[in-house]
């Protein structure tokens, strides 16, 4: 089975093939370029290297939140476009389930800048060859993540842009943590790939994938 996977929640936006969970290759580019001009782009030039077209895609994944809402809603809109196309299925996979793939080893913290004092988080542990999930994802303040990181009593591993300001945060607070690998630390379409081969999310026909928010945009909480 060979895997389109798409990434575009956050700054770095990233594309990767797998085929038969063999990783055949991946873009990543983090310098802040809008990804409605890099993504497709990106996924051009890499059926161009590995001699595929879309066609060839048995599985289309896409990461569809939480994280920026137009980088979000550009992921998502290409992966249903694609999928439509080629008439294959769609899988919609958590931002923070797939940094949890990406980085094995223990308690597994995914946390994303979700800016006014607040991360997109959630949390996994590791057992065996997978990680599995210990709560929901969420919108949550650091100080409320570090009380709950407290109850666990064990160290954890950041993953995400906002690793370095949960990182800031928590060991002040006294809780015991390290930041993934600067390769490992961000948002990637490797670790979508793994998501939708192996994790909790069952494809799914374009026309069904949706974003994920986990909150209202700016302007709607405004008005309220």
């Amino acid at each position: 089975m060979i895997t389109l996977a798409i990434e575009s929640s956050a700054k770095p936006a990233s594309v990767a093939v797998f085929s038969d969970g063999e990783l055949l290759g991946q873009f990543f580019q983090n310098n802040g370029l809008t990804h409605s001009r890099t993504l497709l782009s990106m996924v051009e030039a890499l059926f161009k290297n590995l001699g595929l077209c879309a066609a060839d895609i048995d599985l289309f994944a896409v990461s569809r939140g939480p994280g920026s809402f137009t980088g979000v809603r550009i992921g998502v809109s290409a992966a249903k476009g694609l999928a439509f196309g080629a008439d294959k299925p769609v899988c919609g996979v958590s931002t923070l389930e797939a940094l949890a793939w990406q980085t094995p080893g223990g308690i597994i913290c995914p946390v994303m800048d979700a800016r006014r004092g607040q991360v997109y988080n959630a949390l996994f542990e590791w057992r065996g060859s997978a990680p599995v999930r210990l709560c929901e994802d969420q919108a949550i303040s650091l100080e409320n993540l570090a009380a709950e990181l407290k109850t666990l009593n064990q160290p954890c591993i950041l993953v995400g842009d906002g690793a370095q300001i949960s990182f800031d945060y928590l060991t002040a607070a006294g809780i015991k943590c390290h930041m993934a690998p600067a390769l490992l630390r961000y948002q990637t379409a490797y670790g979508v790939a793994l998501a939708a081969i192996n994790g909790e999310t069952a494809p799914s026909s374009a026309i069904d994938l949706e974003p994920i928010y986990l909150r209202p945009p700016q302007a709607e909480r405004e008005r309220a």
